[in-house]
């Protein structure tokens, strides 16, 4: 598999399962299926509320000599009610400790959003803190301690901007080394790519397919399909290939990394699969013709009465 290359020599494979919204029961069934079938880099984080069960897998895995730990790429996040520089370890130290680990090989800063430490999902203005209150660079220095420990060999962020990355670039010792954000053929990103590209920054892919399965309430009502575009569909047709295997191949040919959600035994094959397609110059350019800027995870949960955060200056759009 292609794999991306950290400034350590570290090797992540450009596709990984993802595991958000995987029900309690589910994802270690996935975990372990998805080890089985080559898969050998696993996406979680702390708010997902799955980690001791997937570490339960992974345990169990190596026990069984299907992989060893060194085989495997895990990356975990960085929950909003633990930022601020004496939080992050022993936040980390408690994923690992469900993940049964000894270090991640990625850590991420979830959200470019603080809440009040004893707070897990803010609800009202006061159970969040401005980021003049609790800067990212206050926040970074945890991430870079948690290096310095062997917590974990990379750090990065998720969900930020391109101004955000240059503020944080501009005080980093240890550079944050990926950017995590929602990547899909409606919302292409290509500004922040590029920003990232020139910037030696890697990128994931998060709802790749459009995230159909996420929160009634992140929904909108009139909101296009992506795994039921016809143009796609055309494309899936010649290949012989689904809707999903385009999209996965076509995000992985301009050298990001993607992080498809399944735990359907026959998805996930199909999701590995994708890895083998390479799409024609012809068919990058149809894909690169689909962008909408249309976010499907579009952070309008952040605003309440009040509060410091909104839509416009969680994304600086």
């Amino acid at each position: 598999m292609k794999c991306l290359e950290y400034k350590n020599a570290d090797q992540m494979p450009i596709l990984g399962l993802g595991t958000w919204k995987s029900a309690p029961g589910e994802v270690y069934t996935a975990v372990k299926e998805a080890v089985k079938m080559g898969y050998r880099h696993i996406d979680c984080a702390a708010i997902y509320g799955n980690e001791k069960e997937i570490g339960q897998a992974i345990s169990e895995l190596i026990k069984e000599g299907v992989v060893q730990r060194e085989e495997l790429w895990i990356t975990s996040k960085l929950w909003n009610n633990n930022h601020g520089k004496d939080n992050v370890v022993p936040a980390l130290k408690q994923t690992l400790s469900d993940l049964q680990l000894e270090y991640l090989d990625l850590y991420l800063i979830h959200w470019p959003v603080a809440f009040k430490k004893d707070v897990a999902g803010a609800q009202k203005a006061e159970d969040y803190l401005s980021l003049e209150e609790q800067p990212i660079a206050d926040t970074w220095l945890g991430m870079e301690k948690a290096v310095e420990l062997g917590l974990s060999r990379n750090i990065g962020v998720s969900n930020f901007s391109v101004k955000k990355l240059k503020a944080l670039m501009k005080v980093a010792t240890i550079k944050p080394e990926m950017n995590q954000v929602e990547l899909h053929p409606y919302f292409q990103q290509n500004q922040l790519v590029d920003y990232c590209r020139k910037n030696d920054i890697h990128v994931t892919a998060y709802s790749p397919l459009g995230s159909s399965d996420r929160p009634e309430g992140l929904k909108s009502k009139d909101e296009p399909i992506l795994l039921q575009d016809s143009r796609i569909e055309a494309i899936a047709k010649t290949k012989e290939i689904t809707v999903a295997q385009v999209i996965l191949a076509w995000i992985a040919q301009r050298g990001i990394s993607v992080i498809p959600k399944s735990v359907n035994p026959a998805r996930l094959q199909q999701n590995l699969a994708s890895r083998d397609i390479t799409l024609s110059e012809k068919e990058l350019q149809e894909m690169a013709a689909l962008n909408i800027d249309r976010r499907y995870v579009d952070g309008k949960f952040w605003e309440v009465a009040g509060g410091p955060y909104t839509a416009a200056n969680v994304w600086d759009e």
